[in-house]
């Protein structure tokens, strides 16, 4: 036998009723209960909130800056390639080292790196302090500035470079190993775990915080000629994100990376995206971890004509 469900509820009990009398009003409501008709149905509960916010990235790790709870992790304890995220470790080891920066570094030919994704915008020849060195590798991922910072601490490029690992040991990166200062080799492993150690750290110092944060930087390198440099990571600047410290990082092998500490809701969060696929996944990520965690504000009103920009 043919049943056609009618579009309304009680025209589909009445033409029931009719024709299979008594025992066909039980079966007509047995059937209006299954398409959600029956008089003890009710509406479906709303969804509940995602068990996980949706990571696009390899790895990932997101961690209270102030407890060390887990809020959530993924696959984070994987070794891959980190790339420019080593100029967060760069910048300590100076740091530490209380290496003057007002002092005037010249960058010479040994600054050049020899090996792949050697891409810089600073001449040989150009004189900057050390703490302009700091700002171009911090917020805009300069290379060059970063190995130049590392030919200038005492013993050289090798000793800074030991002085990166012993660093790490301290800090309990056990999976972490450094080769350079720039994050070009892809020797520079470690995991989304070990990184969340070393945003923790950095971002309680207010001089590694403030450079990795400034939206742009102006540098005179000849008397004629200055370069202007931007933010890596397109969320600096945003009136709708609240960062403490963060480090952006591209290499082939590395894939992009994101690491950052951020106020959500005026909790401090240390976020870890490494290896996504796509300019965008990692601040994408960024977004979709604070939107899990209901932390999502209301949103901006973009002014007419707003463009991002930002470069690797």
């Amino acid at each position: 036998m043919n049943f056609v469900l009618l579009s309304r509820p009680r025209s589909v009990v009445r033409w029931y009723q009719m024709k299979l009398g008594l025992v066909g009003k039980v079966f007509a409501f047995a059937m209006l209960a299954c398409v959600g008709f029956g008089p003890g149905v009710h509406a479906a509960a709303p969804a509940k909130s995602p068990s996980s916010p949706g990571v696009k990235s390899a790895s990932a790790m997101v961690v209270d800056a102030n407890t060390g709870e887990v809020i959530y992790s993924l696959d984070a304890g994987h070794v891959t390639p980190i790339a420019s995220v080593t100029k967060l470790m760069t910048a300590l080891v100076v740091i530490d080292g209380k290496q003057p920066l007002d002092e005037v570094i010249e960058i010479t030919a040994d600054d050049r790196w020899k090996g792949k994704g050697a891409f810089s915008r600073l001449p040989v020849g150009a004189k900057l302090t050390r703490a302009d060195l700091l700002k171009l590798a911090l917020m805009a991922s300069e290379n060059r500035a970063a190995v130049t910072l590392g030919r200038n601490y005492p013993g050289g490029t090798k000793a800074f470079v030991k002085t990166m690992n012993a660093k790490a040991k301290a800090l309990g990166m056990t999976q972490t190993r450094f080769d350079d200062a720039s994050g070009l080799s892809s020797l520079n492993v470690s995991t989304a775990r070990d990184l969340a150690k070393l945003v923790n750290v950095t971002a309680q110092d207010p001089v590694i915080s403030a450079y990795s944060t400034l939206l742009s930087h102006e540098v005179r390198i000849n008397k004629k000629q200055t370069l202007v440099y931007r933010n890596t990571n397109l969320l600096i600047g945003k009136s709708d994100w609240d960062i403490a410290l963060q480090k952006t990082g591209f290499t082939n092998d590395a894939g992009e990376c994101l690491v950052m500490q951020a106020k959500l809701d005026d909790r401090a969060v240390t976020m870890v995206f490494l290896n996504s696929f796509g300019k965008l996944t990692r601040t994408a990520d960024a977004r979709r971890v604070r939107r899990w965690m209901g932390a999502e504000p209301a949103p901006q009103r973009q002014l007419a004509g707003g463009q991002e920009l930002a470069k690797k």
